[in-house]
């Protein structure tokens, strides 16, 4: 009988994949040895592979590349980095190898901007898109940029008062871009983006403050569907409604040239994942292309702001199976070394899939499971694998430790999470090691961060004070 936890795997997927393989029963990660990862570092753990950040970067620009040749497609393409994806210095040291542009939402993102711009990670051209509501000290940061000189920094306008304070701040000529505010999914619970300006509101905004101002240069329309780039009804209806939009604003505005169509790619949350990225890229350009042509208008500059899928296959965290708890009959729980909730925290909040694969015991018996973490808190638990919301893993056994991985968590978790402060129940946050490869393809580890020591914590809690 196929009884092993390898044999599940092979059953159920493809196996092995690009990123995973086995070595006899062992999991590896982009040829990494996942269990002397566990060895040298201990659990729980935290790692970043680096180069996967340049790969999906050099993919996408590939992607692009071959779909404006084969459309004939006259104009650019410029993929920006989304910052808040993940704002660590390792992050963008790797992103910006890659020629590329960022995109800014908040003020402190700015402060980013400079430190880079100091270090000669990027330069004056480099575009700096700057997204979000914006007031006080983003906007004072945003004017400061443009004033010492970086020409390339393109405030998008989200509401109508924001022209007024930008205008307010800078000293001179400043290129700009509107935002439209698309239109949600139907399951929303409201109808319209609370960010950027309605559809039939864009063309008489530009003619009433924009058109006749000597001090502005609008460049750029920004479309963003939260839901990201998806084969579906909904992203095709709006982004057919967001070409008008740009054709119709041409028409009236010689200096737009650039079209933003932010809004991310999926990346992959499970071994079944299927998405066809050149297909979706053709269909996209193709479309721009038809519609532009039809009006008589050059097309656009295309700009992305790709965020999850530059960091997130990048990411992954490994804890080892403590205890199994036997609640009733049907309900086996494996309780990890750590929690859901502060280090994966998009497993609870919004019942988000990752990878999980064991790193360890493939050749051994599995059962069904439940995943549980180490707070209080009845929500600490994940759930949410392929097989028909079941988790096999290799069967517990207190003499043999088991070591699980999450793969694919490189966005946002850090952030939301609280990298550096306090956790749900004083949870600790895990150690962090940065991968890299040399030129010859050898690996290379370094820490990023120690465990949390209960001293760190009681300083935040303000019991080091006399």
């Amino acid at each position: 009988m196929n009884t092993k936890y390898s044999d599940l795997i092979n059953q159920t997927y493809y196996f092995p994949q690009e990123e995973f393989t086995l070595n006899k029963d062992n999991l590896q990660f982009h040829n990494i040895d996942l269990m002397k990862l566990v060895e040298q570092y201990g659990t729980p753990l935290k790692f970043t592979y680096l180069p996967q950040i340049s790969n999906n970067i050099n993919k996408a620009k590939s992607w692009f590349r071959k779909s404006m040749e084969k459309n004939k497609y006259e104009a650019k393409y410029y993929y920006c980095y989304c910052t808040k994806s993940s704002h660590f210095e390792y992050i963008m040291n790797e992103a910006f190898k890659n020629n590329i542009h960022i995109e800014t939402s908040s003020a402190f993102d700015i402060n980013i901007v400079e430190n880079l711009l100091a270090n000669g990670k990027i330069n004056k051209s480099t575009y700096v898109i700057c997204n979000g509501f914006k007031r006080d000290q983003y906007i004072d940061n945003i004017a400061r940029l443009i004033n010492n000189g970086h020409k390339n920094t393109i405030p998008i306008i989200d509401n109508f008062e924001e022209l007024d304070l930008l205008q307010g701040q800078i000293k001179s000529k400043f290129k700009i871009g509107i935002r439209i505010a698309a239109e949600e999914e139907p399951k929303f619970e409201f109808y319209t983006s609370r960010l950027g300006i309605g559809y039939k509101n864009i063309v008489p905004f530009y003619k009433r403050e924009i058109k006749e101002n000597k001090k502005l240069e609008l460049k750029m329309l920004h479309f963003f569907i939260n839901t990201g780039i998806n084969d579906n009804a909904y992203y095709w209806n709006e982004l057919v409604k967001c070409i008008k939009v740009y054709v119709a604003l041409k028409k009236e505005c010689p200096s737009l040239d650039g079209l933003n169509i932010g809004g991310g790619f999926p990346i992959k949350n499970s071994l079944a994942f299927e998405y066809d990225y050149q297909y979706m890229i053709d269909e996209i350009i193709n479309q721009i292309k038809i519609a532009c042509d039809e009006a008589e208008v050059d097309v656009p500059n295309i700009f992305t702001e790709f965020g999850s899928y530059t960091v997130g296959e990048s990411g992954g965290a490994i804890y080892q199976i403590l205890y199994q708890k036997q609640q009733n009959d049907r309900e086996k729980w494996n309780m990890i070394d750590s929690s859901f909730i502060t280090t994966l925290p998009d497993t609870w909040a919004i019942n988000k899939r990752f990878i999980m694969l064991a790193v360890n015991r493939w050749n051994d018996t599995y059962e069904r499971v439940l995943l549980g973490g180490m707070t209080c808190d009845s929500d600490d638990y994940y759930n949410s694998e392929q097989n028909m919301n079941a988790i096999y893993l290799p069967k517990y056994n207190k003499e043999k430790p088991l070591y699980i991985g999450f793969f694919n968590t490189g966005a946002y978790q850090e952030t939301i999470g609280g990298y550096g402060g306090l956790h749900h129940c004083l949870i600790p946050q895990p150690k962090h090691i940065l991968i890299d490869r040399d030129e010859n393809g050898i690996l290379a580890t370094e820490v990023f961060s120690e465990q949390q020591t209960s001293e760190d914590v009681l300083k935040i809690l303000g019991y080091d004070k006399k």
